[in-house]
């Protein structure tokens, strides 16, 4: 057996995000690390509020750190990557191209995810000077960061700053700014929060002291032979004039210090008798917040706690994530609780002298694992489960009437005894308005197939807690419906247009009937228009806003054209004739008549129509007509397609040498009933100009798309792909501001460019029976479209019933709630809320398990001999349970499974019994494929994603990812496949410097697997590249990129 590995949705877990401008603008950028492999570029639009995806590119790699850092001077920030490859890596974002681009790579240490090899943490310099890579126990690495004469990025060698007996919780680097003026390379320094082990035998005994807090009394018990480590908070300074690393100054802090901040400092660019901030660190402990500085007092203050009946005060708070954001002449904080509370802190000083350290309660957003602030006014948070969320400040709460807590309140600035507890009550956001979100499947739990359709649908669930979710996936992209109106008929075309070129936005929608047309204007609201020139007593088959002249229609009894001044030229056909086919772009008219002749038109300088005097006779009826947008800065398209009922399309040279002469031919498998050309970008054919592709819709349901050469006209590469049972139509449309292409048949699909590369995809929509581009100022870019009558804008396999367990840890039974709030007493863990669900779109049955029992698995099982559940052999559901569960460490008292039979129509359970042992597991299985995926299965499932294609293994991972195992069943296959990823594995090395055998061979070796994706990269090598590897395989360009998409095709989407 040979698989064949595919993404179908990347993983949507973020893991890391860095702020910076990394195009080389002024507009800061987000790149985010999506589950350790995959690095993504957003953009947020200051105007709408969305962000935009500008590169993905998957790093065949475990990424565990990054960091931005923009050198001396320079106007573009870089980024430096800590992987499990071994080495350091710094890449730059070429706008031009949408990728990343490697500058420097060297190896430090061994691969791998090593605790002693450095990689798992970065800190960089605030001056871009210098930067630390570090692992999580002793070994410390320093490179500085430098340019050249040609300004090219250059690294030292490393220097060594290594510690043992030392594990590392978290480095920052400390902004010192220049303290020599007249040099900007003087003296970089990096804090550093470690936990010192010391050897027994000479480490002096240590009490420790255990608080347990009862109705206010403090009982103190002692043990004098517990060994308790140090936490120490290190600095380290960077010479760089001795190329020297050296250890400055090191003191204990709390034992459960977690995380450092930095703080702003050195004096300010702008006014030199100012400084940025008094330097240091914050050091994040539990509950409470102490400012650090070599020969400087510490500041204390608490972090405050929710004020609930429901909440534990015995019960520490730690801060998980926080992003520090500099304005002109000030700075502040944003923290966040692992409750999900934002924390605003600041501090006042004095120059470089601290005069208090302030906390606040700011707002409630989901728990982040990294938080970040764009000179915009945007907060990004990139969240642990669910959804990604952008918020847009709407103030910075310095009005609100929140209590802020200051070190100055306490005595010794909180440095000196126990700080009294501080508390806030949560509220909806104030201070931040939601903006955009990112769609997330992490953490993903559990998945089903469900059959209901004529394509698969994946069921999911996602999330954990409040934020937990069923989701259920199709393959399509989404639309939103703006309203929907009734009409009296149902229409055959509608057509949207501008009447003058000064028109910013479309002016009438048209719309055609059998034997009548109706225009109607857009404006506030939209009404019938009486005069607008256009004929109504008849149908319309197209219509076209010409370059200034005015308005064309075309129906079948003649030409209407309609002048910017009002007046009217008609054109009629010859006697006995009727157009049947026709298509027109702003500058030429192409019809076809009922007799299979075609007549050209053409605008002249003088904006007057003009016939060509020659009728070009096909020899067989015309179907469909086909003229592409005319290029900018020229008179006129050179090519036109035409569909015959003879089942052959054929290439028709509109040049003024040659005009309606036949330049190429291609015979089909049934008669075209649509075509269209279209300009597109797709840089897996040419990687710096559009493709001219000729789309062509069969009457059998089939789309062919071949690649039209600009130059001769000839038809090469084609490709075929079923979109449906109806005959295709296709249209121009304009999406995102580009030209893309539309087809509709039993579904709608939309043809597209994205990051450069062709995207076809279903729109999760009803089937359109036409469709026009649609633009108004309350919707400057959308579709309008036709189903019926009506004209809009844009699992239980017997009951279909999803059934699902929950089970939250650390969370409150609905009883112990009612008894806590009930008695205002504080219980000291609260047992696991746990409960089994059934429903169909609302929560039809829901049964709450009992002795803190947590429900960790379920399934639908038809039991050969249940001759005690009636009918015989019906379906019963079996949930199992961990009874008294742990997280951290993993343990349990034990475990049951529970049956339970379906009643009510599948609308309720009943409980037939409880078991808590099982007879073994004899059955023992042999190894057939080995494949690192960089993410935990949680569900593998057997199924058919495309209708009437084959069996492939579904798999969905904890952090979101949806991918597929497809088999590759011919030994052919199996051999190109092999081949074609042994070359791209030299061609496009990791962007971590990673070896890609070694990585998806991280634990096991790989066997009988072949990576997908990185087969699927070959579409992104540049030309000469593209060559070079289609030349070993014996195969040109096109054909090994219409191997690979045929594999997608035909197993997945």
């Amino acid at each position: 057996m040979h698989l064949y590995n595919l993404t179908l949705l990347p993983p949507a877990a973020i893991t890391a995000a860095a702020v910076g401008c990394f195009a080389g603008t002024r507009q800061q950028d987000i790149c985010v690390c999506r589950a350790g492999t995959t690095l993504e570029l957003l953009r947020p639009d200051p105007a709408t509020g969305r962000l935009t995806s500008l590169a993905t590119e998957h790093a065949f790699a475990s990424i565990r750190a990054l960091a931005p850092f923009r050198l001396t001077g320079a106007a573009k920030d870089l980024l430096i990557l800590g992987s499990d490859s071994g080495r350091i890596v710094v890449l730059e974002f070429d706008p031009a191209t949408n990728t990343f681009i490697k500058l420097h790579q060297e190896t430090f240490g061994k691969s791998g995810a090593r605790r002693v090899v450095p990689g798992q943490f970065l800190a960089t310099d605030p001056k871009g000077r210098a930067v630390m890579v570090a692992a999580v126990e002793k070994s410390k690495l320093v490179y500085i960061l430098n340019r050249d004469a040609a300004a090219n990025l250059t690294i030292s060698s490393p220097l060594e700053a290594h510690k043992s007996n030392a594990i590392i919780h978290h480095i920052v680097g400390v902004d010192v700014g220049f303290e020599n003026p007249s040099s900007p390379h003087s003296r970089s320094t990096t804090a550093r929060l470690t936990r010192t082990r010391r050897e027994r035998h000479s480490m002096q005994p240590r009490r420790c002291f255990t608080h347990i807090l009862t109705e206010d009394t403090h009982i103190l018990t002692e043990d004098t032979h517990t060994y308790s480590p140090l936490q120490m908070l290190t600095y380290y300074e960077l010479d760089l004039g001795l190329n020297h690393v050296v250890r400055k100054w090191s003191e204990p802090t709390e034992p459960r210090a977690n995380m450092l901040l930095q703080v702003p400092g050195g004096q300010s660019p702008s006014q030199p008798d100012k400084f940025d901030g008094p330097s240091g660190v914050i050091v994040c402990c539990e509950d409470m917040l102490i400012y650090k500085h070599p020969n400087v007092p510490e500041h204390r203050v608490p972090i405050p706690k929710r004020n609930s009946a429901l909440a534990d005060p015995a019960q520490g708070l730690l801060i998980v994530a926080a992003v520090m954001h500099k304005m002109r002449g000030a700075f502040f904080f944003l923290i966040q609780s692992e409750q999900g509370d934002l924390f605003k802190v600041t501090i006042d000083h004095e120059d470089e002298q601290v005069q208090a350290l302030k906390i606040k309660y700011f707002d409630t957003v989901p728990v982040a694992s990294s938080l970040t602030i764009l000179k915009s006014g945007f907060l990004f948070v990139a969240a642990e489960t669910g959804n990604h969320a952008l918020y847009q400040f709407e103030k910075l709460g310095d009005d609100d009437q929140e209590p802020e807590f200051s070190s100055a309140s306490y005595p010794d600035n909180g440095a000196s005894g126990v700080l009294p507890g501080a508390f806030f009550k949560p509220r909806p956001l104030e201070n931040l308005v939601s903006s955009d979100e990112l769609e997330s499947l992490a953490p993903i739990t559990g998945a089903r197939t469900l059959g209901t359709s004529e394509t698969a649908q994946l069921v999911t669930c996602s999330g954990s807690g409040a934020r937990s979710s069923v989701r259920v996936l199709r393959q399509g992209l989404e639309v939103a419906e703006i309203v929907s109106s009734a009409l009296p008929g149902p229409p055959t075309n509608v057509w949207t247009t501008r009447v003058s070129e000064q028109d910013a936005h479309d002016r009438y929608i048209v719309l055609g009937f059998l034997n009548a047309t109706l225009v109607l204007a857009i404006g506030e609201t939209i009404v019938e228009v009486a005069d607008s020139g256009l004929l109504t007593h008849a149908p319309t088959i197209a219509i076209q806003q010409l370059d200034g002249t005015g308005l064309l229609q075309i129906h079948p009894a003649g030409i209407r054209h309609i002048l910017a001044d009002g007046q009217v030229t008609e054109w009629k056909t010859p006697p006995g004739r009727t157009i049947v086919a026709a298509t027109s772009n702003r500058r030429q008219v192409v019809v076809g008549l009922s007799g299979g002749e075609l007549i050209y038109f053409e605008l002249d300088l003088e904006g007057q129509l003009n016939e060509y005097q020659e009728m070009k006779q096909m020899g067989a009826a015309v179907t469909s007509l086909s003229l592409a947008e005319v290029p900018r800065g020229r008179q006129r398209t050179p090519f036109l397609a035409v569909g015959l009922d003879n089942a052959t399309v054929q290439i028709i040279s509109l040049d003024p040498s040659s005009v309606l002469e036949t330049i190429s031919l291609q015979a089909l498998t049934a008669v075209p009933s649509s075509i269209c050309i279209a300009e597109l970008r797709d840089s897996s054919i040419d990687k710096n100009n559009d493709t001219l592709f000729v789309n062509i819709g069969l009457s059998n349901g089939v789309l062919l798309r071949t690649v039209l050469d600009s130059v001769n006209g000839q038809l090469t590469d084609t490709r075929t792909r079923f979109l449906g049972s109806r005959p295709v139509k296709l249209l121009r449309v304009k999406v995102d501001g580009k030209t893309s292409v539309i087809g509709l048949s039993s579904r709608t699909w939309l043809n597209y460019t994205f990051q450069n590369l062709l995207h076809f995809d279903p729109l999760l929509y009803d089937s359109l029976d036409n469709v026009h581009s649609f633009s108004a100022e309350l919707c400057p870019e959308g579709l309008i479209g036709i189903v019926g009558s009506s004209l809009r804008m844009l699992i239980d396999p017997r009951t279909n019933h999803v059934i699902t367990v929950e089970s939250e840890h650390r969370t409150m039974a609905p009883g112990v709630q009612a008894d806590r709030l009930a008695l205002h007493v504080h219980p000291s863990l609260p047992p696991p809320t746990e409960c089994v669900l059934i429903g169909r779109k609302t929560t039809l049955a829901r049964i709450d398990l009992a002795d803190n029992e947590a429900a960790t698995a379920l399934a639908i099982v038809a039991f050969a001999f249940a001759a005690h559940v009636p009918p015989r052999r019906a379906p019963c559901l079996v949930v199992g349970s961990a009874k008294d569960a742990f997280v951290q460490p993993p343990d349990m008292q034990g475990g049951f499974l529970r049956v339970y039979r379906f009643v009510d129509g599948g609308k309720g359970l009943e409980l037939l019994h409880k078991k808590g042992a099982l007879m073994g597991a004899p059955h023992k299985l042999n190894t057939l494929v080995h494949f690192h995926l960089n993410d935990i299965p949680t569900a593998i499932l057997k199924t058919s994603l495309v209708p009437g294609g084959r069996d492939v293994l579904v798999y969905t991972g904890l952090q979101g990812t949806v991918g597929a195992l497809v088999p590759l069943a011919a030994r052919e296959d199996v051999d190109f496949f092999q081949t074609l990823e042994m070359h791209m594995r030299a061609e496009r090395p990791s962007l971590a410097g990673r070896d890609h055998l070694a990585y998806r061979g991280y634990y096991f070796p790989v066997k009988n697997c072949v990576d997908g994706d990185l087969c699927e990269a070959f579409a992104l090598l540049p030309s000469h590249k593209q060559l070079q590897v289609a030349a070993e395989l014996d195969r040109s360009v096109s054909d090994v990129l219409k191997k690979i998409e045929a594999v997608r095709v035909a197993s997945a989407f």
